[in-house]
């Protein structure tokens, strides 16, 4: 592991000490197909906004709020991660997905299931976040947590329905879902090994027919049918994912330039239940982006 891999000058204010959970898992398995020819040549989570390739800026985050193992689940272009695990050596442990050409993230997730014997944090690879979307799952009290964003207007969110603050549905169609939406779905959450269990045997049972499944909205949903799944809203988070070149062009010019120029202010952290007001530009209902 580099002696530079803590040098990223986030706020402090979290103590890694008080957190249990020492694992993360981060899907980097997917082919990029919305970003045609870049997504050929590129894993996403190998994208480069700064210095590094986005997934190492996650790396570093991660180990800076006390995970110790880092477990990234590969498939497309897969060699391209092979630098990861020697840079971090004994921190990331890499796994192959044989089939992620025809298979969906649960099935990717379950080929993590002989490195993860604990409680964990899961992330997709092609996130680009400020340090307080782990360190907000972290501490907050439930074992299980989906960590929610305010409705970005992106036209591309997964609306997340909840009940008295737990996972209920998820849905891109808003329509589909009910009337209880506190927001959209980011991609960061706090999975406890029993609800592990729970997806990995909601899943076994369908992989028989089928790889393609989505480990949000086929198996985490329907797990929360059976054990509490507490959702929580940070309302301004500062976030986004990269699935096309809109994607990416929003986040080198807005979002990633505006965590950069964040990392040395002191972010108070966000009780349960407030919602605090954006501390970056947002979009009103409608309103178009020029990104």
């Amino acid at each position: 592991m580099p002696d530079d891999y803590n040098s990223d000058s986030e706020p402090k204010a979290f103590d890694p000490q008080c957190s249990m959970v020492r694992k993360a898992v981060i899907l980097a398995a997917g082919m990029g197909v919305r970003l045609k020819e870049r997504g050929r040549q590129t894993p996403k989570g190998c994208l480069c906004l700064g210095e590094k390739p986005i997934l190492e800026e996650s790396i570093v985050r991660l180990l800076a709020v006390g995970i110790q193992g880092i477990v990234i689940v590969t498939g497309h272009l897969a060699e391209q991660f092979e630098p990861l695990q020697a840079r971090y050596r004994g921190a990331v442990q890499l796994v192959h997905n044989p089939h992620f050409a025809d298979s969906g993230s649960m099935y990717s997730l379950s080929c993590a299931r002989h490195c993860v014997d604990e409680d964990f944090l899961l992330l997709e690879s092609d996130l680009v976040y400020e340090r307080r979307a782990l360190t907000t799952c972290l501490e907050h009290p439930s074992d299980n947590v989906v960590l929610l964003a305010g409705l970005s207007n992106t036209s591309d969110e997964v609306f997340v329905e909840t009940r008295n603050g737990r996972l209920v549905a998820m849905s891109k169609d808003r329509e589909h879902l009910g009337s209880e939406i506190p927001g959209e779905f980011v991609g960061i959450c706090k999975i406890s090994r029993s609800l592990f269990t729970v997806m990995l045997d909601t899943a076994t049972q369908r992989f028989g027919a089928t790889r393609h499944m989505d480990y949000e909205t086929d198996c985490l949903v329907a797990a929360a049918r059976v054990m509490p799944v507490s959702c929580h809203v940070v309302e301004d988070l500062i976030w986004c994912e990269i699935d096309d070149e809109s994607h990416l062009a929003r986040a080198r010019k807005l979002i990633y330039p505006t965590i950069l120029a964040q990392k040395n202010t002191t972010v108070a952290p966000v009780r349960q239940g407030t919602r605090s007001q954006p501390a970056w530009p947002q979009r009103r209902l409608g309103e178009q982006t020029s990104l």
